[in-house]
């Protein structure tokens, strides 16, 4: 990408952080290759944190006058996305999660899909990673624009949802691999 003197904050030390994490992000969700569960949790659990912090430092960018940019992300990817994760999480897929606007209208548990919280973040990642790509700094602009505020206002908070129950899943899997129990700083056993 080429530096443009006209508006630099899309090629912003901060900017191009996030756009590498965003595109590993990417990558690595449209990768073919199966991977084991623990070793996609894992690799999840490194990626998602960062993908975090690095949207959590955007610059704040006002929109331009443009058209908003195109979307790239067809239902069909999403779907492909959303398929393959829900295919490594098995029975795990589903979690209870109280951070969800329908939480507030039930007295009982709402669940939600690991697969389809993770497609939603691929969906907006996506779509942004892909308007960087065609290299026009208007719609650049414009794309960090939207990105931005949706991490504010939709997949952030998704984002941290998720996480819990596949740092669950890691720390349970680890339990099983040790068969111990937990322990305390000076090796006693803990009882919950």
């Amino acid at each position: 990408m080429e530096k443009s003197d006209s508006s630099p904050i899309v090629y912003d030390k901060s900017v191009i952080d996030f756009v590498t994490v965003a595109v590993e992000f990417c990558a690595f969700l449209e990768n073919e290759e199966p991977l084991p569960r623990a070793e996609w949790i894992d690799r999840m659990l490194k990626m998602l944190p960062l993908l975090y912090v690095k949207a959590s430092l955007l610059p704040e960018i006002p929109p331009t006058d443009q058209e908003p940019p195109a979307a790239f992300v067809r239902e069909e990817d999403y779907s492909r996305v959303a398929t393959r994760i829900a295919e490594v999480m098995g029975e795990e897929d589903t979690y209870l999660d109280v951070f969800v606007d329908d939480m507030k209208y039930s007295d009982q548990p709402v669940a939600a899909f690991v697969s389809e919280n993770i497609a939603d973040l691929y969906q907006d990642i996506r779509n942004f990673v892909s308007v960087y790509q065609l290299e026009l700094t208007g719609q650049m602009q414009d794309a960090l624009c939207i990105c931005r505020e949706n991490f504010f206002l939709y997949w952030g908070q998704k984002l941290v949802n998720v996480m819990r129950p596949l740092h669950a899943l890691k720390c349970s899997e680890a339990e099983n691999e040790t068969g111990a129990g937990r322990e305390d700083l000076n090796g006693e056993e803990l009882w919950d």
